[in-house]
């Protein structure tokens, strides 16, 4: 069966982002390079190492943080011909951006802020409006606990959670479409075991589940996940640690992401260099794991392409990023193509644009 155009939007540090042009067997080509931070880091500023991207759900902009202080958002348009990118606006924002998410409409930009400073334990949450693909500036910022890492939207787009690792906790959140306004009073914290790290999380395709994963102890916890009023319970507690790692050392998991199918979930764990793999029985949300993945030092970013044929994933010390062809009935990765890329590889965006 024929599928569509698919292009990559590859963030390298805080300062530049390669378009690449993904070929049906996985492969890329790049085809611009753009910047994301074109200034001069003044001395005694400490540079940002790493970019968060998002797209819209129409695919007409992409989002992009500079982490490198003054901190802001830069907002691209994206050619839907050849993929290429335009810069629309640069916005300044609140703090240090490690995730970027839009609301389901489209109209509002969603950001997490965890401050460089580690002195400085707090975290932040913004709104901001999208106006044609031009980015205000917020117009919400609510303080959350420290080292908040994630923030999205479910598909009923009126529910919103935000991890914060170094508090053990997500926060939820109401969220009024017609508005753009975050409601931090009608759900209570979900409140995770101490030092567990909670970081990244998706909700299931059908917006039944909400899967977490914990940077330190590298567990998946799984939740029921009520849409009419945010409802969610612990039904699962699942472990991607690998068995080199020893017992209470930090796992470093990092990003994660579901198939399109919502058959299979993986997960980046940086401390063993692996993919865990884990699949999804679809009548209870269950987890099994399947297995660890040996890939590129060390990776930190990945992701799975629009039709879930593909996951890539970033290898951030040996500047790569490699495309796995995923097994549609175990979900196994099996190696396909390698594209060497510019130095510090981490966040990757997969759009299909025809």
């Amino acid at each position: 069966m024929p599928v569509g155009r698919v292009y990559g939007y590859l963030a390298h540090g805080s300062r530049k982002l390669s378009v690449l042009a993904m070929s049906p067997k996985g492969e890329f080509t790049q085809i611009q390079e753009v910047a994301i931070n074109d200034s001069d880091v003044p001395e005694g500023v400490r540079a940002g190492r790493f970019t968060a991207l998002c797209v819209s759900p129409d695919r007409r902009y992409l989002f992009a943080s500079n982490r490198t202080a003054p901190y802001s958002i830069r907002s691209f348009a994206i050619n839907r011909d050849d993929g290429t990118l335009t810069l629309l606006s640069e916005t300044p924002t609140v703090e240090s951006s490690p995730f970027l998410s839009t609301d389901r409409t489209g109209r509002f930009l969603l950001a997490a802020h965890n401050p460089p400073d580690r002195n400085r334990r707090t975290g932040f949450v913004t709104v901001s409006v999208i106006n044609d693909g031009f980015l205000q500036p917020p117009h919400q910022i609510i303080r959350t606990p420290p080292k908040t890492h994630a923030i999205r939207a479910d598909s009923s787009n009126r529910f919103v959670l935000a991890p914060a690792c170094d508090a053990d906790v997500v926060v939820r959140f109401g969220f009024n479409e017609a508005t753009g306004m975050l409601d931090p009073n009608i759900l209570s914290t979900l409140v995770m075991r101490p030092e567990t790290g909670p970081r990244h999380y998706v909700f299931h395709p059908n917006n039944r589940y909400v899967y977490t994963l914990n940077e330190y102890d590298g567990a998946v916890y799984v939740y029921s996940f009520d849409p009419r009023d945010g409802a969610m319970s612990e039904i699962q507690v699942a472990f991607v640690r690998h068995p080199d790692i020893k017992p209470g050392e930090n796992v470093r998991a990092g990003d994660l992401h579901i198939t399109p199918n919502g058959k299979f979930l993986y997960a980046a764990v940086r401390g063993s260099c692996t993919m865990a793999g884990l699949k999804i029985d679809p009548a209870t949300g269950l987890v099994s794991v399947i297995g660890h993945t040996p890939v590129d030092k060390e990776p930190r970013g990945f992701n799975i392409d629009p039709f879930g044929r593909f996951l890539v994933v970033n290898g951030l010390m040996t500047n790569t990023a490699v495309t796995y062809a995923i097994e549609p009935s175990t979900g196994e990765l099996n190696k396909v193509a390698s594209f060497s890329s510019m130095e510090d590889p981490n966040w990757i965006e997969l759009v299909c644009l025809s």
